[in-house]
């Protein structure tokens, strides 16, 4: 085995957590065997880790804005995160580093930046000039809680609204306070004898800069002349003030209350409100007001040239409208439209086409933020219809309960899949294009395709187009359609073992290169698919049913070396008959009045029409036996060379030809060893008790750690809240610190342990089975959660019509490896060290018609084996690479040698391990409880990355997280988005690139014409010197205790390797060059653009000069 420096893989690691900071031992190399050398090619410097972008809604929005120049749209979390969006594929993540909520977001329009208000009192300003957004500038406010933030377009100085209700005013430019403050009792005076509550609006006269419109919570109004440093006018109303909001000629404002109703104000009349709308009131009779309603939480007044004005606000419902989904009102003249949405309305906001605010506004959408969708509202066509949304935002619309990541698919599936998800688009959008269109994409450097598979809590599957850092949706499957729905609870079978969600998916299995799939679900259901352009109609829908049961009696084991004689394709010592595939089932109850023999779901028994995409090809359902439910599906695989499907639980194991839709193996995990059993079994006492495991897989709770159920592999746990486990079974979970550690006995003399053995991983493969073998030969490798590997040889018959007509011979092997920890995954490499993948059958249409079919059967039956081994030499060998919770083995075959063992962890336990490629080579990458990403080199288990990541907080991203090949990886990282990351230098190198561009040089629209009379007579808009006004020499300095500035990071945001180190300060030096050749950038192209402007000028002003030349003064 060669050398490896261990100071190469320290280098630049992250100090992590203390449980797993020591470096693993160096593989152990089996003593007294000499293994052929492999060149290995992938070194520590191949690595980095860093995320690359994330996918999906922000969860728990919180605040909206627009730059309606740049049409880039901003959307902030109570988590403190920032989710910005341009054109379709243009996205950026950013993250407050407090994670305080943002309660506002203001855009510096036209400029390339953002202002971000948050809930711990302080303010930031973003520079979005740059691929990767980062702090320039950052205020804490000490002594005051910030309440409302409002930015005048093209004005460096912001308002800041205070809880005490004083304003401040900051400069945006260097982010330090104005000495100007406007206190609250100086705007209000002898108007009220309370305080007026919290500032809840600011906003400047449309027409006249110099006057500020300030609203208190208690419902006082006060127009503020910042020069003369007093209230013109003060409005006062009986309710609260949600919102407020000019109309263009800066003459009249309206006010949105708490008791529904809307008030419109004359600037110059602040006796009473000029007009009281309550829109959804109930009218009462004998002028009596109308009765209260819901509040309105926001109104916008926005005027077109060619018609009435639209008041549009959200809210403000009557109460007796129980059950009533939230609404979006829109008034425009006589006309009133109620918009439901499916979510409550965090914020909306009317996109014009002007961003003057004393324009007219000419308002062309509305963008409508929900709590869990972004909403588009088209205004300028009847009946308002929405824009079809081209975001990935729709992850979550059924929760997220599993997720495969497959890169480097084959380049055909991406446009068969889009065909066929095409056909299930909806109908009734807008036929305009998505408003929001502004930055530039980036230069994708990949060109390899990626595919997402997400499973949900309804049963849906989602394929997603996930290539060059983008994601589309492509297709969308309904697993559910084939069982028969219950109308109503009451109407629910009794013989359901979970509460909610019974169709949710737990494991995805799924072959690119035959496009075919197995699901399994959590009421212990497995369906196969078969992928189809054409529609079929199938009458009566293939099921099989199999009962899985766990006993510890004294059966007759068969030996292991002896494979049991199959004649008829049923195997293992409880020979079962295949169950008829009539429906219904044969259901029946046991002599006790036990349920027995009934599946947990009804499999329809009319035709069912299945479109092109994914067509059933077989419904598997584990039955319950004497009283007892099924168990849950703990690890599932498909081969489409062979034929098979196997799907393994806590009870046992079942092998399926779904060619056939046969039984071929139904054996209890005990069975398996046959007489070679190492553990000391106890009869188990039959559960009575109905199985409450798994109920909602969607029902983790944010920020809880949730234990899980020690007979299922921690990957595949399904948790619930109503899940209850002996407490000598319970995980070590401190939630108070969000850690997530286990202590493990790794002793197998527990009863609880061995009587829970479940099939933790399987693995179909064309290698040796004995040691005695001097070819490859078909079989299948299972692994359990007591850390056992054994293998099931696989006789197949010939290919053609034999396949369909003589039975698969199936015989446990006697091989047994044993390794610590459940088995999570297993691989194989050929003799060089490359990966052999499972044989497979390359696609083809089947529902092609008869006499085609017949010709091309013959020619394509035979099963595509990828497999280099099969024109091996004797002599040659393979490798099979083992991976546990604990550790890593690679296993010399035929011999069986073990020739390499890596710990990868003492403390923590692995949660997701996966042989993948990387240039052009393979290694092992595994995600530790802990929090620790590591990768290991194949087959020498050298270790090559070990990096502190992500601590465990919640067991989504343990059910989620998945590595796939090119270095990418990925985990459900909120309930709503997908976050996906990079071990790959290469990558991580490129990535700048192909990020997209938010800001783009685009020239600030005109400004409004003030018109002939206006200027000459006055009347137009007031400008105002705010500098003069609020700068330092008019208006001192601010109290130096009142907030505090910190320099924020800047352009050189996302360099954190070592201070010292040469690498972090190329990297740093690059940045800073990348962008100073930006601004050069937009330097050159400003000042090429004035060049022109003032040559223009100078030809224009001489064609004057030549033409009033020689005119006499009297001749103008």
């Amino acid at each position: 085995m060669r050398k490896f420096n261990i100071r190469k893989v320290l280098d630049g690691l992250t100090a992590g957590s203390s449980s797993a900071s020591q470096q693993p031992p160096p593989p152990q190399h089996a003593s007294g065997t000499r293994e052929p050398e492999i060149q290995e090619t992938l070194q520590s410097e191949h690595f980095q880790l860093c995320k690359t972008v994330r996918h999906g809604f922000p969860y728990q929005p919180s605040a909206l804005a627009f730059d309606p120049v740049q049409k880039i749209l901003a959307v902030g979390t109570q988590t403190g995160a920032l989710r910005l969006f341009g054109r379709p594929g243009v996205e950026c993540y950013c993250q407050h580093d407090s994670g305080a909520a943002v309660i506002q977001l203001q855009f510096l329009i036209n400029e390339g930046a953002l202002v971000s208000a948050l809930a711990d009192d302080t303010l930031h300003l973003w520079n979005l000039r740059q691929k990767r957004p980062a702090i320039l500038h950052s205020l804490k406010f000490c002594r005051e809680r910030v309440t409302f933030c409002h930015l005048p377009f093209q004005s460096k100085w912001l308002y800041v609204g205070t809880e005490r209700g004083n304003i401040h005013i900051v400069n945006v430019e260097s982010f330090t306070l104005s000495g100007y403050v406007i206190m609250w009792n100086k705007a209000i005076e002898l108007s009220s004898k309370s305080h007026p509550g919290p500032v809840v609006h600011i906003s400047d006269n449309p027409m006249d800069e110099g006057k500020l419109l300030i609203g208190f919570e208690s419902g006082t109004v006060v127009l503020w002349d910042l020069k003369s440093k007093k209230a013109d006018y003060r409005y006062t109303y009986d309710e609260a003030i949600h919102s407020v909001a000019w109309h263009h000629e800066g003459k009249q404002f309206i006010c949105s209350h708490s008791d529904g109703t809307l008030t419109i104000w004359n600037v110059r009349s602040p006796a009473k409100p000029i007009q009281t709308i309550t829109p959804h009131g109930k009218q009462l009779k004998d002028g009596k007001k109308p009765e209260p309603c819901k509040p309105i939480l926001k109104v916008e007044f926005k005027t077109t040239r060619s018609g009435e004005p639209f008041i549009i606000l959200s809210g403000g419902l009557s109460y007796d409208t129980v059950g009533r989904r939230p609404c979006l009102t829109v008034m425009h003249g006589k006309s009133t439209a109620v918009l439901e949405m499916d979510y409550s309305i965090v914020d909306f906001l009317t996109l014009c086409e002007t961003p003057y605010p004393n324009d007219f506004q000419e308002p062309y959408a509305v963008v409508v933020l929900l709590e869990k969708d972004l909403v588009l509202i088209d205004l300028a066509q009847n009946g308002y219809p929405i824009f079809e949304n081209p975001y990935p935002l729709s992850i979550h619309e059924s929760p997220v309960t599993c997720c495969e990541y497959f890169a480097d698919c084959p380049v055909d599936l991406i446009p068969a899949l889009y065909s066929v998800g095409a056909r299930q688009k909806r109908q009734g959008y807008s036929k305009k294009e998505w408003p929001i269109n502004g930055g530039n994409w980036g230069l994708g450097a990949q060109s390899y395709p990626e595919i997402i598979i997400t499973g949900h809590a309804d049963g849906s599957i989602k394929f997603w187009d996930a290539s060059a850092i983008t994601l589309q949706v492509l297709y969308k499957l309904k697993t559910s359609k084939v069982f028969e729905k219950s109308r109503n609870k009451d109407d629910r079978p009794n013989t359901d073992i979970v509460d909610e969600d019974p169709y949710a998916i737990q494991i995805i299995s799924w072959c690119p290169e035959s496009r075919m799939l197995c699901i399994a679900g959590v009421s212990a259901h497995v369906i196969i698919y078969r992928f189809s352009k054409q529609e079929v109609i199938t009458e009566v829908i293939p099921m099989l049913e199999v009962r899985l049961l766990y006993e510890i009696n004294d059966m007759e084991s068969p030996e292991v070396e002896q494979a049991p004689p199959l004649p008829t394709p049923v195997g293992g010592a409880n020979p079962q008959p295949i169950p008829p595939q009539s429906h219904p089932s044969t259901s029946s109850s046991s002599s006790d009045g036990l349920r027995d023999n009934v599946p947990c779901l009804k499999v329809k028994s009319s035709p069912l029409k299945q479109s092109p995409g994914y067509q059933t090809e077989l419904v598997i359902q584990l039955v319950w036996v004497g009283g007892e439910p099924p168990q849950q599906i703990t690890s599932l695989a498909v081969n489409s060379s062979y034929g098979l499907a196997v799907f393994g639980n806590c009870n046992g194991i079942a092998l399926v030809d779904y060619l056939q839709k046969a039984v071929l193996l139904n054996l209890g995990t005990i069975e398996l060893y046959g007489s070679n059993d190492p553990y000391r079994r106890e009869p188990r006492s039959p559960r009575k008790s109905r199985q409450p495991s798994g109920a909602g897989l969607c029902d983790i709770s944010e920020g809880t750690v949730v234990p899980e159920d020690r007979c299922k592999s921690p990957t595949s746990a399904k948790m619930s809240r109503k899940l209850s486990l002996p407490t000598d079974l319970k995980p070590d979970l401190d939630i108070k610190d969000n850690s997530f550690s286990r202590s493990r006995s790794s002793s197998v003399t527990s009863i609880d342990k061995e009587s829970r053995e479940a099939i933790s991983a399987l693995h179909f493969c064309e290698t040796f089975t004995r040691k005695a073998d001097s070819s490859p030969s078909p079989c299948l490798w299972v692994g359990t959660t007591l850390g056992t590997v054994l293998v099931i040889a696989l006789n197949l018959p010939p290919g053609g019509e034999q396949r369909l007509l003589q039975p698969v011979i199936v015989s446990p092997s006697g091989t047994i490896l044993r390794l610590k920890g459940a088995i999570l995954r297993m691989a194989f490499l050929d003799t060089t060290g490359c990966l052999v993948p499972p044989a497979y059958e390359s696609w083809r249409e089947h529902n092609v018609p008869e006499e085609k079919d017949e010709k091309e059967k013959l020619k394509k039956r035979r099963p595509v084996s990828v497999s280099p081994s099969s024109s091996q030499e004797i002599s040659e060998n393979q490798y099979a690479v083992i991976c546990s919770e604990k550790q890593a083995k690679v296993i010399s075959l035929p011999t069986q040698n073990c020739a390499y063992k890596q710990n990868i962890t003492e403390t923590s336990f692995v949660l997701r391990g996966d042989i993948v490629a990387l240039s052009n080579s393979i290694c092992l990458a595994c995600f530790c409880a802990n929090g620790h990403i590591m990768t290991f080199s194949l087959p020498s288990l050298r270790p090559l990355l070990d990096v502190y990541y992500l601590p465990l907080t919640n067991m989504r991203i343990a059910r989620t997280f998945c590595f796939t090949n090119n270095g990418q990886a990925l985990y459900l990282v909120s309930p709503t988005e997908i976050q996906r990351l990079t071990y790959s230098q290469e990558t991580c190198e490129n990535l700048q690139e192909m990020l997209g561009e938010l800001f783009t040089p685009v020239e600030t629209p005109e400004a409004p014409n003030r018109g002939f009379f206006k200027g000459l007579f006055g009347g137009g808009a007031q400008s105002l010197d705010r500098e003069e006004l609020f700068g330092e020499s008019s208006s001192g300095k601010a109290s130096r205790s009142l907030a505090q500035h910190i320099p924020g990071p800047g352009g050189i945001e996302g360099v954190k390797g070592a201070a010292s180190g040469v690498v972090g300060e190329l990297a740093r030096a690059r940045l800073a060059l990348d962008e100073r050749g930006q601004k050069l950038g937009d330097l050159e192209e400003r000042t090429a653009a004035m060049l022109s402007s003032a040559d223009a000028f100078s030809k224009h002003a001489h064609e004057m000069m030549l033409k009033y030349k020689d005119k006499k003064w009297y001749q103008f």
